[in-house]
């Protein structure tokens, strides 16, 4: 029988102190982007994706995102009373009645890979996906994750969304090495953590998606501190390419690098943009700015 992918896995346990001090009391994840928090956009497209069973891998300072997604009592019933409907029906929506939310405690700060750990025990021996909230992806559709589950379908193996970036900034990234099969995709031949730009082996940059088997799971416990003295879930990849094909998939969509102010402020203008209720007035606006 063909495995379908049903679980996403969110690691949301990061400090976030590239925002300091907007998240020294609020989650990096809840900054928001016009009036969405970044991982509502992360969440949606997985539910988009036929994700039914969201994975929350937090740490103590991120109760805001469980609240964010818990139903809440008094402000629908204060909105109820005042006749706001429309507003009601988008707080009583951000979840379908279908979704059911897990949380989970990383205890340390030790890495994406031990992140993706710490739901061991509730992804069993599924597929399931990885998304990373920070890289903010519209393709105008129904999502990138939704892309890469028609992948999975067809080819039955772990896919990562990868993305061409400038060469010298390959620093930052997990970078592959892959051989097409079709024109943006490729089976993977080798990965390596932020490597220079002299050792890289191209320019395909791993961002925030993910579709891995359950034998990862056996990966990440063998595998010792690498970059960062963290568990890389990339080290745990690199190991799987030795007994299971794992693809590469350029994505359709514009990627928002969201764990940087920059692309940040640039997600906010861009959707800003495409807003139903703010376009036209938003546009009008940054006409009369640049013209100033």
């Amino acid at each position: 029988m063909k495995k379908v992918v049903k679980k996403a896995v969110f690691p949301v346990a990061g400090l976030g102190t590239r925002f300091l001090p907007a998240t020294k009391a609020s989650p990096k994840e809840m900054l928001p982007i016009v009036d969405k928090p970044l991982i509502q956009y992360a969440v949606e497209e997985a539910v988009a994706a036929g994700i039914d069973v969201l994975v929350f891998i937090t740490s103590r300072t991120k109760r805001p995102i469980e609240d964010h997604f818990d139903k809440a009592y008094e402000l629908e019933t204060e909105l109820a009373n005042r006749g706001k409907t429309d507003i009601l029906r988008i707080v009583q929506n951000i979840l379908p009645a279908h979704v059911n939310c897990v949380y989970i405690r990383q205890a340390e700060a030790l890495g994406l890979g031990h992140a993706v750990n710490c739901a061991r025990s509730v992804i069993g021996d599924e597929p399931f996906a990885v998304l990373l909230a920070d890289d903010m992806i519209d393709d105008g559709q129904t999502g990138c994750l939704s892309q890469m589950i028609g992948i999975f379908d067809e080819w039955q193996c772990s896919v990562l969304g990868v993305e061409r970036i400038d060469p010298a900034d390959t620093h930052s990234y997990g970078i592959v090495r892959a051989n097409p099969i079709h024109q943006g995709l490729g089976k993977l031949e080798g990965i390596v953590e932020k490597p220079k730009p002299e050792h890289a082996p191209s320019n395909l940059a791993v961002v925030g998606r993910y579709i891995l088997t359950p034998t990862i799971f056996d990966k990440l416990d063998k595998v010792t501190r690498g970059a960062g003295g963290e568990i890389q879930l990339t080290d745990a990849i690199a190991a799987l390419l030795h007994e299971e094909p794992v693809l590469a998939y350029e994505f359709f969509g514009k990627r928002y690098d969201c764990g940087s102010k920059l692309g940040y402020l640039m997600a906010t203008v861009e959707q800003g943009l495409k807003h139903e209720e703010l376009r036209d007035s938003f546009k009008a606006y940054l006409a009369k700015l640049s013209l100033d």
